[in-house]
């Protein structure tokens, strides 16, 4: 009760990861940030009745901290199939 480390909880600071946790965090970052350059870019180009729902929602997801998951939605359903 009341040791240091317990305190905190799950939090730890950069300095205290392993090198492999730091290179999962970078490697998830990055991810997330071409994930949403593609997203953003998609959304700015395709016509907008071939995207399922309104374009500014879809833009405002891209906005949040989702870990990459907005934009995987976006691509697997949130555009419609060019016929």
């Amino acid at each position: 009760m009341g040791s240091e480390s317990g305190s905190r909880g799950l939090r730890k600071r950069w300095n205290e990861l392993s090198s492999g946790q730091r290179k999962v965090i970078v490697v998830a970052g990055v991810f997330e940030a071409f994930a949403k350059v593609a997203m953003l870019r998609d959304l700015r180009r395709r016509p907008a009745e071939q995207i399922r729902g309104p374009r500014l929602l879809w833009g405002a997801t891209a906005l949040v901290n989702t870990a990459g998951l907005a934009q995987v939605a976006y691509f697997l359903i949130g555009r419609r199939r060019s016929t």
